[in-house]
């Protein structure tokens, strides 16, 4: 079941960031905001105007070289792209010698057993794949553990990501490539919704702007009605949906052009692309 962290809870330790990106900067932000001693917090990052400006806006420390920003770190979190995930791991292996930190990959498609042999040692990790929400707090984030995490680096890893939003422990870990194409993905799905609700609505007369503020609060409106209700999404709808009405006409109309089909080959696309990518970081 997804789950919140306790807001009160302490992360443990030192965490050192591997890449200072959006998504790093969105976790470096939401530990800060929840009280963590950002003095605890390193960052590798080798471009200099980004490490300056996470120093300025958080307090945290900065570093060029990834080897320094790891030393003495009980979390390493490997913000970076999936292509250079291998040369990272290989350069870290030899940085953290005998030490046993937690590693948390956001990277997608790099599996459990892939960042295991290049790192060379049989270290605590935990796959996980967050989506863009999380920069404002509202982040889901499907995680998986290999058999070297215990319960404390798991309540570890969920409370560092359950800092920007929710998360969710997935049972098989080739299960990620559907949470990368369900959520990880799923914030470019909704704002396709959106675009192609602005476009309808001005076809019709209304204005640009009108069109996209009403389309976004109706979302956001109803989103928050799923979230903060028990109810099943089938049910809210149907609640929505008189006999008959406009809201009837136009659902006849989804139905007619596929549109479960269509999302249904789409979530398949980028699953299929996932394990693409997986298989390519061999």
């Amino acid at each position: 079941m997804p789950s919140i962290p306790d807001s009160r809870l302490p992360i443990p330790g030192t965490t050192a960031f591997i890449g200072g990106g959006n998504m790093a900067r969105s976790l470096i932000g939401a530990l800060v905001g929840r009280g963590v001693d950002a003095r605890s917090i390193a960052v590798a990052e080798p471009n200099e105007t980004l490490r300056a400006a996470l120093a300025q806006e958080f307090g945290v420390t900065p570093h060029a070289g990834n080897a320094d920003a790891v030393a003495k770190a009980d979390t390493i979190i490997l913000a970076v792209k999936p292509q250079v995930m291998r040369d990272v791991c290989m350069e870290l292996a030899g940085a953290i010698g005998d030490a046993r930190p937690l590693v948390i990959s956001i990277a997608a498609g790099i599996r459990l057993e892939q960042m295991q042999s290049w790192l060379g040692a049989a270290l605590p990790i935990v796959r996980c794949m967050p989506n863009t929400p999380a920069l404002i707090g509202a982040g889901a984030t499907g995680l998986i553990a290999n058999t070297q995490a215990d319960a404390d680096d798991r309540a570890r890893a969920e409370a560092i990501l359950g800092a920007a939003g929710c998360t969710a422990w997935i049972e098989r870990e080739e299960l990620m490539d559907t949470v990368t194409a369900l959520s990880g993905s799923g914030p470019a799905y909704f704002f396709l919704l959106v675009e192609a609700l602005e476009e309808a609505a001005a076809a019709q007369g209304l204005s640009r702007a009108t069109a996209r503020m009403l389309a976004s609060q109706t979302c956001l409106g109803a989103g928050r009605m799923l979230v903060e209700s028990a109810e099943a999404p089938a049910t809210l709808r149907e609640r929505v949906t008189s006999p008959g009405g406009t809201t009837a006409a136009a659902l006849a109309a989804f139905e007619a052009g596929g549109l479960r089909e269509l999302v249904a080959r789409a979530v398949a696309a980028a699953t299929e692309r996932g394990r693409e990518l997986s298989a390519r970081g061999n």
